[in-house]
């Protein structure tokens, strides 16, 4: 049993769902104060955004809007809405956004729009409050030099898919003038508006003495209607054509689906609007003539005859795909069947991966791209897919995905005599210690010492790594306890929870590995170490790109949603018992000494507690607040109004990742260190 299943197994005695133990509007108003005193106690700054608070509180907003409407249902607007509607909580974000105070705010308003417009089921984008602030931020897309085009096709995808569901609300987007083609159909517009904002937004907003009474957002004066309080300079499809030329081909090609669904709207008086009243005619036939000079003049006519007709992707046939591809690995038996399934996803490649090489096998390069999706759901379902990979009885897998980058060793520093001897790690030479402690994980530029302090062994980790390296061997109590105390004590909730200990989870790692090593008896694998070569540069290593993206989303995890992070750990943890020695090495051996500018799992997770480290400094009561989830997400307490939820529940995964890539070195290393059966190190 993997940690996504132990966890599952603990959560499932959960209590019958309870009403939350606080006020959801008083929660709601706690996590705007949050962020509106940041900007008021805080000038001058250049902290990036993803070191406050800020994301995690947009968050907690988006979830406490997102459960409101659950408990209210669709038909009833809940005092949370009423109240970011009212106050014009929108308008507020687009401009701290357009700011861009802190570095980087932008990104995470797009991120939110995106996200509200698209988990409110509600219709929302007739409101005056909501479709005002989507046209500024809509004209903040599309710049030069922008460094969030990712989440600007986002968010544009998310208004177009709006649009076609409701093509009422083009109007709006498009800021059409009056005296264009379309006057009547605005003007019957803002008529259907005002009875619609009866129906969608209550008259009987709260009293005085409610923060959340002010005048309805959706009172239109004559001078208020999208027709006149811009220009119509049809800025929706100018960012979209402007994107379709983002040499990010994944940019490009969410701006393309974002016009094709403009296009394909039904309805007669919308194509109308957008022939003659936006420019879409004349920039779509603008971007077609550059695109056809762009072919080449050597094209042999039967080529083209013949190319296949393109099926464009979207988001939802890209989840459901993919999860048709994972059930069809999942239950395919056949040797035969498998080798060419293997075959066709990640291809037949056995040279090392080029950092910049993302065309030698397109599908195998976007499904790993696709473990990094900016959508959760296609993230976790294309994990999923590669974990069932990793559980089928194909050398191939591991060997194209990890092992092929792994083979010469280049992840470590080597020596004069290519092998694993320590001449130049003594303490006489203390411009190699000097150097070595440069590039040792525990000593980066992101954190010093004063910030482990509650762990004073690690301090002297550098020591222990050299001692380790010039012994030959590194003991099995020193491997095991360098993952149990990498989370400082602050943060580990397991002594608060029965049956929660590292031990749990050698049990689960036996029976891993014993099915790993049935299965690769004829694989041929080596029983030792590499030794490394010196006609090979370290400067060349990469740990290819299906490792990278799972490092960079281990590296997030104190952000990222709690499902997508179990299915990080899960796929990572399989990788981890396979028995190879390199793979055993990169993932579970915390004392090599890495080369200049290579990471490897246990230095990412290092990266994570010095990060770690800095919030808990600014967070009150910490420890009270994790015991309090860890025991909401096992059923023991109701739900209530936690501040830093996200990064809460990343510390929880965080300390059962530890406690499992323990309990996989506890069982991958040799018997005799039975010692270690009655460790009491957590």
């Amino acid at each position: 049993m993997d940690m996504f299943s132990k966890l599952t197994h603990l959560f499932q005695q959960a209590l019958e769902t309870r009403e939350p133990s606080v006020n959801l509007l008083d929660s709601f108003l706690d996590h705007w104060k949050g962020i509106t005193n940041y900007y008021i106690e805080t000038t001058g700054q250049t902290r990036p955004v993803k070191q406050t608070d800020i994301p995690w509180r947009l968050k907690q907003m988006l979830d406490i809007l997102v459960y409101e409407e659950g408990q209210q249902g669709h038909e009833e607007m809940g005092p949370c809405m009423e109240y970011l509607l009212q106050h014009k909580l929108l308008e507020t974000l687009c401009t701290l956004g357009k700011a861009q105070y802190p570095p980087g705010m932008n990104q995470q308003v797009l991120v939110f729009f995106s996200k509200i417009l698209v988990q409110i089921q509600k219709p929302m984008l007739h409101i005056l409050n909501v479709y005002r602030p989507v046209q500024k931020l809509v004209r903040l897309c599309g710049l030069l030099g922008s460094q969030t085009e990712k989440e600007e096709a986002q968010f544009m995808f998310v208004v177009c898919s709006r649009v076609k569901q409701d093509p009422y609300v083009l109007n709006y987007i498009l800021e059409i003038k009056k005296d264009n083609h379309s006057k009547r159909s605005i003007s019957t517009s803002e008529d259907t508006e005002k009875g619609r904002s009866g129906e969608t937004v209550p008259s009987n907003y709260p009293t005085a003495s409610n923060p959340a009474s002010t005048s309805s957002p959706q009172q239109h004066s004559p001078t208020d209607s999208p027709s006149t309080i811009f220009p119509a300079n049809a800025g929706l499809i100018h960012v979209l054509v402007h994107l379709s030329r983002s040499q990010k081909s994944r940019v490009a090609l969410k701006a393309f689906e974002s016009l094709l669904l403009l296009v394909s709207i039904p309805k007669e008086d919308t194509a109308v609007c957008l022939a003659e009243s936006t420019p879409l005619c004349q920039l779509l036939a603008e971007r077609l003539c550059e695109l056809f000079s762009q072919l080449p003049a050597t094209l042999e006519p039967a080529d083209i005859h013949s190319f296949p007709q393109t099926h464009w992707k979207s988001e939802m046939g890209v989840l459901v795909n993919t999860a048709l591809l994972c059930c069809s690995v999942r239950h395919i038996q056949s040797p035969a069947m498998l080798e060419e399934l293997v075959s066709f996803l990640l291809g037949r490649h056995t040279e090392r991966e080029q950092r910049l090489d993302t065309e030698s096998h397109v599908l195998r390069y976007q499904l790993i791209e696709h473990c990094d999706h900016i959508s959760d759901e296609i993230s976790i379902t294309t994990l999923l897919l590669f974990e069932e990979l990793l559980q089928k009885p194909h050398r191939d897998i591991l060997f194209n995905l990890v092992l092929r980058n792994l083979e010469n060793r280049c992840y470590v520093t080597r020596t004069l005599g290519g092998g694993d001897d320590c001449r130049h790690f003594t303490d006489t030479d203390p411009v190699e210690e000097n150097g070595e402690l440069e590039e040792d994980p525990f000593f980066t530029d992101m954190y010093g010492e004063d910030e482990f302090n509650s762990s004073e062994q690690l301090l002297h980790r550098p020591q222990l790594m050299r001692e380790h390296r010039c012994s030959g061997q590194t003991q099995a109590l020193d491997i095991v306890n360098s993952f149990l105390c990498l989370v400082p004590q602050e943060a580990k909730t397991s002594q608060h929870v029965q049956g929660a200990r590292y031990e749990t989870y050698v049990h689960d790692a036996h029976g891993q590995l014993k099915e790993c090593t049935a299965f690769l008896l004829d694989w041929d694998w080596p029983k030792s170490l590499k030794p490394t070569e010196l006609s090979v540069s370290s400067s060349d290593f990469f740990e290819g790109h299906f490792l990278k993206v799972l490092f960079d989303r281990i590296g997030r995890i104190l952000e990222q949603p709690y499902e997508l992070n179990l299915q990080v750990t899960s796929v990572l943890s399989r990788l981890a018992v396979f028995p190879h020695p390199h793979l055993h090495e990169y993932l579970l051996d915390p004392y090599i000494i890495l080369a200049p500018g290579v990471r490897s799992l246990f230095s990412v997770l290092i990266r994570v507690i010095g990060e770690l480290m800095q919030r808990i400094e600014v967070i009150p009561n910490f420890t009270e607040k994790l015991v309090h989830v860890r025991r909401q997400l096992m059923g023991l307490d109701g739900e209530s109004g936690v501040d830093h939820m996200p990064l809460l529940k990343g510390v929880i995964i965080l300390e059962e990742f530890c406690k499992e890539l323990a309990a996989i070195a506890f069982v991958k290393l040799p018997a005799n260190n039975t010692n270690l059966q009655n460790t009491d190190t957590v």
